[in-house]
C-alpha cells in the first residue's frame, strides 16, 4: 500500500441564520471541527485554508474561527462569493488542502441550510 503523502482538497460548508459575529465564529468553528474528526486532521497535515461567504456575511472573518482553534500558522483567505440570483444565503464555505497518506479518501462536511448544496454530501 502506498503511503506517501498527497495533498488533497476537502470541502465543507454551512449557514447561519444571520450576520451576526458570533454566530458566523461559531458556524465556522463547528464546520472546521467537523471536518478535522472526520478526516483525522492534526496541526501538521493542515497546509492552506480558503473561506468564502455570501455578499450579505459582513460581520466576521469565518478565518477567525480557525485561529481561534488553535490553527494559528495556516495560511489562510477570506473572499465573497459570486452573488449568483437565487443562490443559498448567508453561506460559509471552506476549502481546506490537508496532506492525506496517499491512500485516504477524503471527507467532505455540509451542514444546516449547506446540505441543499450537495445532499450527498450531507454531515449527520
Amino acid at each position: 500500500m502506498d503511503r506517501k503523502p498527497r495533498i488533497r482538497a476537502v470541502r465543507g460548508a454551512t449557514t447561519v441564520t444571520a450576520d451576526d459575529a458570533g454566530e458566523i465564529l461559531s458556524a465556522t468553528a463547528e464546520l472546521l471541527t467537523a471536518l478535522a474528526r472526520e478526516n483525522g486532521v492534526d496541526g501538521t497535515s493542515l497546509i492552506s485554508a480558503i473561506f468564502t461567504v455570501t455578499p450579505d456575511l459582513r460581520a466576521a472573518f469565518p478565518a477567525t474561527a480557525a485561529r481561534q482553534l488553535g490553527w494559528t500558522e495556516l495560511p489562510v483567505l477570506c473572499a465573497t462569493e459570486i452573488p449568483v440570483p437565487g443562490s443559498l444565503e448567508r453561506c460559509i464555505r471552506v476549502l481546506l488542502h490537508i496532506e492525506f497518506d496517499a491512500d485516504v479518501v477524503p471527507r467532505h462536511v455540509y451542514l444546516r441550510r449547506a446540505t441543499t448544496l450537495r445532499p450527498d454530501l450531507a454531515y449527520e
